[in-house]
């Protein structure tokens, strides 16, 4: 402690000349440690950070994935001995200069930045050979295209945090991976696999096509996770931390049973999504969109809060994810054909939005299907 103290004296002799600053690695949840650190080095490409500064980082002790963890120590300075001087820094006066905070804005791309930016991490020649062979292994050959799906549920936080009372809080993202197994055979049947991802999932897939594959249960690994993620064609999935890892790459997401409604990923030129409905029991009917939005409802995050409330979610049938993931298939073969009514009801959904702390660009689209189905709900 004492060496790491002397260390931050010297830390702030040289301020005037170059700005160091430490932060550690937002490593125990997949979504932040997938996004924050690729936000942040677009924002330093962008201009928004001190050009002085010279950044160093720390992996803490627990970390929900490897492959991440090794790649971001490839792309971004990292030290052990940070973490210590990062605890010395606080003690002395003078430290807000020298931290490196994670700011809520950097799990979601407010300013629009990853669009126009390439991806910073990339795989060695080895990894590539690696995952191709591993590819191979399941039945997929390099040049066969394949797309993922998730549903989340709440066994890997009851496994992983037991005592976390946001574990049961946050069952509200839930969904039943059966309503995802449609769109996974309708995207087998014009030729793509499908593999099912998860670290630890409830329920095995109840599916006898032989590409659709319920890797999740079966194969996962940390680093098949990423490799799998990085070259999909696209990414089914609900509202849950493993949505920002197909972002990272750059990787198109058809978004399903996506809540809360106010905070749905707006930054993704070619993203898709479909939020949960929300049935109010005072009402005896469905809220609309702006009802949701203008009635604060549009971020309640909790089961317990929408309980309070009166609401009841309804998720995404499998009819419903199986149009978004047919839509998304023919928006990236280049033959969705859309008409004025679809884009008029495109913008008085969007209309309902305005920039504020978690959404500053509006570049993605809701499901047109789904919408031309509840114009009642644009009202």
């Amino acid at each position: 402690v004492a060496l790491a103290i002397m260390a931050i004296i010297l830390v702030r002799i040289l301020r005037p000349v170059i700005i160091i600053r430490f932060g550690g690695l937002p490593t125990q949840r997949l979504g932040a440690f997938a996004i924050s650190p690729e936000t942040y080095l677009c924002e330093r490409d962008a201009g928004f950070h001190p050009k002085r500064s010279f950044d160093i980082f720390y992996h803490h002790s627990q970390t929900c994935n490897e492959q991440l963890k090794k790649m971001w120590s490839r792309r971004l300075k990292t030290f052990w001995l940070a973490r210590y001087l990062a605890r010395a820094n606080i003690f002395l006066p003078g430290g807000d200069a020298h931290k490196i905070t994670w700011r809520r804005e950097q799990e979601r791309d407010v300013y629009g930045l990853l669009a126009d930016s390439d991806v910073h991490i990339s795989f060695t020649v080895e990894e590539e050979r690696i995952g191709l062979r591993a590819l191979k292994g399941l039945g997929v050959n390099e040049s066969v295209p394949f797309i993922c799906f998730h549903a989340r549920d709440s066994d890997y936080l009851k496994r992983v945090f037991p005592t976390n009372q946001a574990t049961f809080a946050h069952e509200i993202r839930n969904s039943k991976i059966e309503t995802y197994i449609p769109a996974a055979e309708e995207m087998a049947r014009r030729g793509h696999f499908a593999f099912r991802m998860g670290a630890i999932v409830e329920d095995r897939l109840s599916c006898s096509n032989p590409m659709v594959i319920d890797y999740a249960a079966n194969h996962r690994s940390d680093f098949l996770d990423i490799f799998l993620i990085s070259r999909c064609r696209f990414f089914i999935c609900s509202a849950s931390g493993i949505e920002r890892v197909p972002t990272l790459f750059r990787r198109p997401v058809a978004y399903v049973n996506y809540i809360p409604l106010d905070i749905v990923s707006t930054w993704g030129p070619k993203d898709l999504t479909i939020p949960k409905k929300i049935f109010s029991r005072k009402e005896g009917r469905l809220l609309t969109f702006r009802e949701i939005l203008e009635g604060g409802f549009g971020r309640l995050i909790s089961s317990y809060e929408y309980e309070n409330h009166g609401l009841e979610p309804i998720d995404n049938t499998a009819e419903e994810i199986t149009n978004l993931a047919i839509e998304m298939d023919e928006r990236l073969n280049g033959i969705w054909q859309e008409n004025d009514e679809d884009e008029e009801r495109q913008r008085k959904f969007w209309s309902l939005y305005k920039p504020n702390d978690v959404n500053g660009v509006f570049l993605s689209r809701i499901g047109a299907k789904f919408l031309k189905d509840n114009q009642h709900l644009l009202d």
